[in-house]
């Protein structure tokens, strides 16, 4: 599910992603090197192997969350409705965000085109989020922004991908807690969203994103990077409320890389520390 290349980050993520994540969406002295590792030098963006590992996870849940869905008739990809080849509008819709939660995520969302878009930006964030890491609140965001189907399916697939193997490899532990000292970063900050298709019933959202994923602290060896991805919701209108049936991501498009300094790993865990997300509303 899915930063684009962690469970959580959904290549199936979450999502295809797993994101899982989940795509979509990752440190301390690199070896034989001194100093930090975030203060100076721009760091090569296939350099490192957790991510690697990542993506290669990402993968297998996406083609576990396939597997897990292939007969389920209510999982079609809001086909049936109006198709909307149209790029959306980049100007805010004016329509209020939620004003409601359940397990921490907004719920409540508008039925229309642009209540799906938001639900779709808003479950990118919770998928790509660090609370995918550790099984109980892993759980309470699947149950949650899933169809009770679609999330009785994804539980054990997701469960397998964020084994304590994983999550060694990424620097936590069992529980997905991060060691003494250092902070684990896992976001999903959306860039836009589109609709593809809609209808009452159903809908198809794609949102384009970027992704922090990495361990800021001083025995890290896999400092905070950014990715970018595109991950493409099916949505049902269920309960009074859009949700998932299948997720999906894809990479890019992404932009020419600044020039900008990276940061100290202090600053990294104070910006994390300091800056909360939002709520996203089209």
């Amino acid at each position: 599910m899915s930063h684009g290349d962690e469970p959580g980050y959904g290549d199936g993520s979450r999502g295809e992603d797993g994101g899982y994540g989940g795509s979509g969406q990752t440190r301390t002295h690199l070896p034989g090197g001194g100093g930090d590792v975030y203060g100076g030098a721009r760091r090569g963006r296939s350099s490192s192997r957790s991510l690697i590992t990542v993506v290669g996870v990402v993968v297998l849940l996406i083609a576990a969350i396939a597997f897990a869905n292939r007969g389920d008739d209510g999982s079609s990809s809001g086909t049936g409705g109006t198709d909307n080849a149209q790029t959306s509008p980049t100007a805010p819709s004016g329509e209020r965000p939620v004003g409601s939660k359940v397990s921490g995520i907004p719920s409540g969302f508008a039925h229309s085109a642009v209540g799906a878009e938001s639900a779709a930006a808003n479950y990118a964030v919770a998928l790509g989020s660090t609370g995918m890491f550790n099984k109980d609140s892993r759980h309470d965001i699947v149950s949650t922004i899933y169809t009770s189907a679609a999330a009785g399916q994804l539980q054990s697939p997701m469960d397998a991908a964020y084994s304590a193997d994983f999550l060694s490899k990424l620097g936590l532990d069992a529980n997905g807690n991060p060691p003494a000292g250092s902070t684990f970063v896992s976001r999903t900050v959306p860039v836009g969203t589109k609709a593809e298709q809609y209808s009452d019933s159903a809908a198809k959202v794609s949102v384009w994103y970027m992704g922090l994923i990495g361990m800021s602290g001083e025995i890290s060896t896999d400092p905070v990077t950014s990715t970018w991805k595109t991950w493409t919701f099916d949505l049902q209108w269920d309960n009074d409320d859009w949700k998932i049936v299948t997720d999906s991501q894809t990479d890019g498009p992404a932009p020419v890389p600044g020039d900008d300094k990276a940061a100290t790993s202090d600053e990294i865990s104070k910006a994390i520390e300091e800056y909360g997300g939002f709520t996203y509303a089209r």
